[in-house]
């Protein structure tokens, strides 16, 4: 059976389980976010190991043929490139589309923090580079300290021989352990859906933010089934785009429901392999650095969401400087995610107000109801874009066996 299949039939009895067994206690409702934790630990159990051993041997291959240059280019490229156009898509959107005025929330803003810059570069070079191995949120550390293995391995290929013997075996095994837990995480998919249709209907049924809903909605198709597919069909000359769609099937679901971009990858580091015969030596490199930096569907919800909070606080018009400071700091903030691999639209919006100041800074409390929904938009739309991006990349490097329909996984 088919990966997308058996992730469908999870999704099935989680969706029906929320319906029926609904749980209306707090006890009940701390027991399912426990569960839906453990889920995502499993998911993403081995991600680590196969990141660092895996991004070693693809620095060291890309190195030796000489084509670390070309990849990093096309990589960064498509990833500003589709950031950008989606924060604009965003952005548009919300200001041709008049949504509905949320209600002034009465809550107080709570204690927020903004984006601790120095933390993250600090974390960038942890004391020991161990240390990069520890934190499974934050994946950049972890590929900065394995892409400088590989890269110094190609540096002396003869001292390096055993130490590029053992890494290749045990990116090997690793993947294997990955593909394991892969399979397991459908059962954990239920209660991931369970959790998520919950949230979905206490959003829904306020009325509230239906309109914003409809809008990603229609955002999201089109990202999906007409953007997409004519770049591809354009600049890869690609005559059947649409398989690429659907070897994102099982990733988009996860991304969707679970709102996480880390678990996300594991299913894209899978399905680019396997389903589209992406060369493991750009599946390794190019899709960590999407879901570390290629957040454009989080720009997209950041720039729709603060257009919203605004029109709620005031019916006057955005001056077109507001427009290009939304369009700028949304498109910034997204490259600031890499530590939030959950919920970090929100947490962009919230530093977004307290940048805009003006008595704004409560304004992210209006979408608080909403955040595992608007987030569920963002996550998927990243990992479609991770899919089709990490295709142009190997198709424009030549990293590519162009694999048959029938052997997807």
């Amino acid at each position: 059976m088919r990966i997308w299949l058996k992730y469908l039939i999870g999704i099935a009895i989680g969706l029906i389980s929320a319906l029926v067994f609904s749980p209306s206690t707090a006890q009940g409702q701390a027991v399912l976010d426990f569960i839906v934790e453990i889920a995502v630990r499993f998911g993403r159990y081995a991600l680590l190991p196969v990141l660092f051993f895996s991004v070693s041997i693809s620095f060291f291959k890309l190195r030796d043929e000489k084509l670390l240059t070309k990849a990093s280019l096309w990589t960064f490229s498509v990833i500003f490139s589709s950031s950008f156009a989606l924060m604009l898509l965003g952005l548009v959107s919300a200001l041709a589309i008049k949504l509905p005025r949320i209600p002034i929330t009465t809550e107080k803003a709570s204690e927020v923090s903004s984006f601790a810059w120095q933390t993250l570069i600090t974390k960038l070079f942890p004391f020991s580079g161990f240390e990069s191995l520890m934190d499974g949120a934050y994946l950049l550390p972890c590929f900065i300290f394995a892409g400088l293995a590989g890269a110094g391995a190609a540096s002396d290929k003869n001292a390096s021989k055993a130490a590029v013997g053992l890494f290749d075996s045990l990116s090997k095994v690793f993947y294997i352990v990955l593909s394991f837990f892969i399979e397991i995480f459908a059962v954990g998919m239920i209660a991931v859906m369970c959790r998520w249709t919950l949230d979905f209907i206490s959003a829904v049924s306020s009325g509230v933010y239906n309109g914003l809903i409809i809008m990603l909605t229609a955002d999201l198709f089109i990202v999906a089934f007409i953007i997409y597919p004519l770049i591809l069909r354009f600049l890869c000359h690609e005559m059947h785009p649409y398989k690429i769609l659907y070897a994102s099937i099982c990733p988009f679901l996860v991304a969707f429901f679970s709102g996480d971009t880390n678990l996300a990858l594991v299913l894209n580091l899978r399905h680019g392999k396997e389903s589209l015969g992406i060369k493991r030596r750009i599946n390794a490199f190019s899709f960590p650095l999407f879901s570390i930096f290629g957040r454009g569907g989080a720009a997209l919800i950041q720039a729709a969401g603060f257009v919203l909070i605004l029109r709620s606080y005031s019916s006057l018009g955005i001056p077109v400087l507001d427009v290009l400071w939304i369009a700028g700091v949304s498109f910034l903030l997204s490259f600031a995610l890499a530590e939030i691999p959950l919920g970090g639209p929100f947490a962009a919006i919230t530093s977004m107000c307290l940048l805009y100041g003006r008595g704004f800074e409560s304004g992210y409390l209006l979408l608080k109801n909403a955040v595992p929904v608007i987030c569920a938009y963002a996550a998927g739309i990243d990992a479609l874009t991770a899919m089709f991006g990490s295709y142009i990349i190997a198709v424009k490097t030549k990293m590519i066996h162009h694999q048959e329909l029938r052997k997807f996984i």
